[in-house]
């Protein structure tokens, strides 16, 4: 193997450095000592399903067309998928070079397209996803006895907190071990492998310094095997955006716009997807309905900030959460809440995670009520109001307030929002409920600042100041591959100039459809 790529969701020097001051990461350890590491800046929105195609494909989301874990048209959404990722990827570009790859678990890569190697797909994929080539996966599964792309979820009966994280230890020995496997099989030139619950860890286990420990040690046996037994000349680690604690406030921002006229909401129809909206046949038997008072009551929650993850949280704590479960049909009790009416709003937070506001503008919306000739005048007044916010502690909310074009360019980037808001410090929150304007945020969130670490037969690395974007290019070089001259970053290390490459056909985009992945989002505190 000449490069391994080794992705560390969420990793950062905050998490790492007490780790290696301990001596509890020797393989980690080795590959920063060994070379050059410092931190590594993320994209705005640093969040997993637009950071990881930008740091595979060198490019921002406008260019690759993933901005969120949602994917809109018009009011409509679906969750985002490989046919959404409208650029080559690193192994799409090695493949064309003439060069194997075995990518292991990267996120939005399911469906996969062909290429020479094998891939097998990771968060936001299906549990059982289509993998390349065709019937890999059932070979990876009779090889090591088992493989799953998620922990079976927390709901299930009789399962505990341990047991749900025994399971995330398991699912980090299987990724060291499925690209051992297929690196034997394949003899790839470039291997990739990428750990998510680095990331999990602290969004389901908040404050538990020895789960993300040992996380975090099973993570570098992993690495310590994989160098073994596949050799390679050159080892990069990569993150796509940091973690560490909230300690701001939750802003709700569609309150806020509602109460500044710009948000009409309404208790009708669908909205941006919601653990409350999992069917009621799924949760309760035919012909049982939900107490008024229950009904009432989750109202109230609604408004004061109840997303699924708290609630879920809430209802263990006393016992509840299987009576709900069995008894309580979701939308039921849920019915009576306020959510954000997209088509009648002027402009509104669809997702937190694209961290920022869609403005509803006519002849580009499928409603749109804000006149095209009106929307630069309409924009800068919408920015400017949202740089006057101030968080209860009296400090303002946001550290900038700008066009999306100061991060999100390219072909795509009009399906992005027009106004991206990054919290100061990213120490606050945003969420798309209406109700209470502020609320506690979730004890841990991304930061913008991860890590890289270079290290083996690569010439002249230079780190410093290092971008999400330089990944890819850093990798292409590295192996002796032209980056292409329209990515967004620069390779790190000595190689070829950057080339023009023929324009690439992604094919058509896929509709996703598939239930259980929103519910592990929501599970996660991703989607409200």
């Amino acid at each position: 193997m000449q490069t391994l790529l080794v992705g560390l969701d969420a990793a950062c020097e905050r998490v790492l450095d007490p780790l290696f001051e301990d001596g509890a990461l020797p393989n980690l350890e080795a590959v920063f000592e060994g070379g050059e590491h410092g931190p590594l800046e993320s994209q705005i929105p640093p969040w997993t399903a637009s950071a990881w195609p930008s740091l595979y494909t060198g490019a921002n989301p406008g260019k690759h067309g993933v901005f969120d874990f949602l994917s809109f048209d018009g009011y409509d959404w679906d969750l985002v998928n490989a046919s959404h990722v409208r650029r080559r990827t690193l192994w799409e570009y090695l493949d064309e070079a003439g060069y194997s790859s075995v990518v292991v678990n990267a996120p939005v890569t399911a469906p996969p397209r062909g290429f020479d190697g094998a891939l097998v797909p990771g968060y936001l994929a299906p549990e059982s996803p289509p993998c390349h080539p065709d019937g890999l996966l059932e070979d990876l599964r009779s090889e090591l006895g088992s493989y799953r792309v998620y922990a079976p979820r927390e709901t299930d009966e009789n399962r505990s907190e341990e047991k749900k994280f025994r399971s995330y230890l398991e699912l980090t020995r299987s990724r060291g071990e499925a690209l051992r496997y297929l690196a034997g099989r394949f003899d790839p030139e470039f291997g990739f492998v990428q750990f998510q619950k680095t990331d999990a860890v602290f969004h389901d286990f908040p404050g538990d310094d020895a789960k993300v420990r040992e996380i975090y040690e099973a993570v570098d046996e992993q690495v310590g095997l994989l160098i073994e037994e596949c050799d390679p000349d050159t080892v990069v680690v990569a993150s796509d955006h940091g973690m560490g604690p909230y300690r701001g406030s939750e802003f709700r921002i569609n309150e806020f716009l509602r109460a500044e006229g710009d948000v009409e909401t309404t208790r009708e129809g669908d909205s941006v997807p919601s653990w409350f909206q999992i069917k009621d046949e799924e949760l309760v038997g035919e012909g049982e309905s939900a107490n008024p008072t229950l009904a009432r009551a989750g109202a109230l929650a609604a408004k004061f900030g109840l997303t699924y993850q708290r609630g879920k949280a809430a209802l263990e704590t006393l016992g509840l959460a299987d009576f709900v479960g069995r008894h309580v049909p979701v939308s039921a009790v849920f019915a009576a809440s306020e959510r954000v009416d997209r088509a009648a709003s002027r402009a509104y937070l669809r997702s937190p995670s694209e961290l920022g506001i869609r403005m509803n503008v006519a002849g580009r919306d499928p409603q749109g009520v804000i006149p095209q000739s009106e929307y630069g005048d309409a924009r800068e007044d919408l920015m400017e109001r949202l740089r006057g916010v101030t968080a209860p502690d009296g400090n303002p909310v946001f550290e900038s307030v700008v066009p999306r074009e100061e991060h999100i360019h390219g072909p795509y980037a009009e399906e992005a929002v027009d106004v991206l808001c990054v919290p100061r410090e990213f120490e606050h929150g945003l969420s798309s409920l209406v109700g209470q304007q502020w609320a506690d945020p979730e004890p841990y969130n991304h930061k913008r600042e991860g890590v890289l670490a270079v290290s083996g037969d690569v010439e002249a690395p230079d780190i410093e100041g290092a971008h999400l974007f330089d990944v890819a290019p850093t990798v292409l070089a590295a192996m002796g591959v032209a980056p292409d001259e329209t990515m967004d970053g620069e390779a790190l290390v000595a190689g070829p100039e950057p080339e023009t490459y023929p324009e690439f056909d992604a094919g058509n985009r896929d509709r996703t459809e598939d239930a259980a992945v929103e519910e592990r989002l929501a599970d996660l505190g991703y989607l409200e």
